[in-house]
């Protein structure tokens, strides 16, 4: 390859990142309400509680994510207060970087050609609905960039020191989220496979960063044991995250990996796997990071961001040897790829009409005046709403999945279990922390979800609460709101 051809190559590859971080914005930002997600609005009300409040993580708000991602969303509100941009621009350039990586990965196996296409199979692959391409600012982005890093890092400097940096990252990807264990012993199997000894070096690093945050949650205050259960064993279990039937769990698999735009990938991996005839390093990432989803088995569309990698890269090698093998044309190949995994654009253009025309979502009751569920939008005004008929002191409690309201009120929950989680111990916790610490207002939601969704021994022991001591004031957008007498 000539100078100016892998010159060119180069320009088009840095085009395609910077087009793909543009889409990646529109994506993320152009969403229905322009608000903070159901998951972005319980961070940000930890972070915040942390960072504004003082109130550490699992004794400020619980929820089963990492600290780390806590506090992303506290440093967002305290530069800019309750927002929802600043968080979802920061996981687009971590998008990015890992985009840049996945090329510098493909580049150094495969050539220039290859890095081209692995890129536009990971960048476009990531902004599809099914992956859950808007929400960028989530815990995976993270896992799944210094997982990236790990590799690259390995398949470049395999000395001593370039094994224990990748442990290093590959440890950090764990801190923010637990499921990349799984593509940090991809690499710690096949570095043990060819040299055991070197195996070890990586393993330090891993247990590395994973001492060091340890010890920087526990400067913070948070204890070991907080970290257990609401990382990793109040996650399972009845009332928990992953309860559910097993019926239910092999539909949500099948609609995953046979009813999605994952069925794309699948002829460049049966064409992968034809050719090389052995499980590699990218077929056993791949293998391990659908065991990992299947050890969860909510397989959420999140959860799919953690297998993109790997099938990116498969998909751009089997593409390259197409190219080399059968003399076609890498432009014609290239438009190809891009018409069949482009994303469906349609709400981010519906949106950026809203804009436009000022036109906004309004709340609406059906004819048979039983109320619907508030869009995003109508929860954040519910949550302006009670800011202004409360004082900063004042606390509110939001039953069932009120999250969004709660974190727009600015106001504090009486319960760390501010959101309806129905694990045995968040009930009971619940059910204390109201018994001791009664908030001035409680808002008591009044369309269907809520009795369908939240368990009748908590929505029982809330309208005792309400029966005894609270009375009735007003209702807003879907809520009966109450008082304490």
């Amino acid at each position: 390859m000539t100078e100016q051809t892998a010159k060119s190559y180069n320009e088009t590859a840095l085009k395609i990142i910077l087009g793909l971080t543009i889409l990646q914005l529109a994506v993320t930002l152009l969403t229905d309400g322009f608000v903070l997600s159901f998951d972005e609005a319980m961070w940000h009300y930890i972070g915040r509680n942390w960072f504004r409040n003082h109130l550490i993580p699992y004794q400020g708000g619980a929820d089963n994510k990492s600290p780390l991602i806590f506090a992303i969303f506290g440093l967002s509100d305290v530069l800019f207060g309750v927002n929802y941009w600043f968080p979802r621009v920061i996981g687009t350039l971590c998008s990015s970087v890992s985009i840049f990586y996945i090329y510098k990965i493909a580049k150094h196996i495969a050539g220039e050609r290859a890095a081209i296409f692995a890129i536009s199979f990971y960048g476009l692959s990531l902004l599809w609905s099914t992956t859950g391409g808007r929400y960028v600012s989530f815990t995976e982005t993270y896992d799944v960039l210094f997982i990236i890093l790990s590799f690259y890092t390995y398949l470049k400097q395999k000395s001593s020191r370039g094994l224990f940096i990748s442990g290093i990252l590959a440890g950090i990807g764990i801190g923010f989220r637990l499921s990349a264990v799984f593509g940090t012993f991809t690499l710690f199997a096949v570095i043990a496979r060819k040299r055991p000894m070197q195996a070890l070096v990586f393993l330090a690093g891993v247990l590395s960063s994973v001492i060091v945050l340890i010890v920087i949650c526990l400067s913070a205050g948070i204890g070991l044991k907080s970290l257990f259960i609401n990382g990793l064993s109040d996650n399972y279990g009845s009332g928990s995250t992953t309860d559910h039937a097993f019926i239910w769990k092999l539909e949500s698999f099948t609609n995953k990996f046979f009813y999605s735009e994952l069925l794309l990938f699948y002829p460049f991996l049966l064409g992968y796997i034809f050719i090389k005839r052995k499980v590699d390093l990218y077929i056993l990432w791949l293998i391990l990071e659908i065991a990992g989803l299947i050890a969860v088995g909510t397989f959420g569309a999140l959860h799919l961001k953690e297998l993109l990698p790997p099938l990116s890269l498969i998909s751009a090698f089997f593409t390259e040897y197409v190219i080399t093998t059968y003399n076609v044309s890498f432009k014609k190949m290239l438009v190809v790829v891009w018409i069949l995994f482009f994303p469906k654009l349609l709400e981010p253009l519906i949106n950026f009409k809203k804009i436009m025309t000022g036109k906004t979502a309004t709340f609406e009751v059906t004819e048979n005046k039983s109320f619907t569920i508030p869009d995003e939008e109508t929860r954040k005004k519910l949550g302006v709403w009670i800011k202004t008929h409360t004082n900063y002191k004042d606390k509110v409690f939001v039953a069932g999945f009120g999250a969004q309201v709660q974190v727009y009120s600015e106001r504090i929950s009486p319960t760390i279990y501010f959101n309806a989680t129905q694990t045995k111990l968040a009930k009971q916790t619940l059910f204390n922390d109201l018994k001791r610490n009664k908030p001035f207002m409680i808002l008591i939601p009044l369309f269907p979800d809520y009795q369908n969704l939240v368990s009748a021994d908590m929505r029982k022991y809330l309208d005792d609460i309400v029966a005894n001591y609270y009375s009735f004031q007003t209702l807003q957008y879907g809520y009966s709101v109450y008082c304490l007498k």
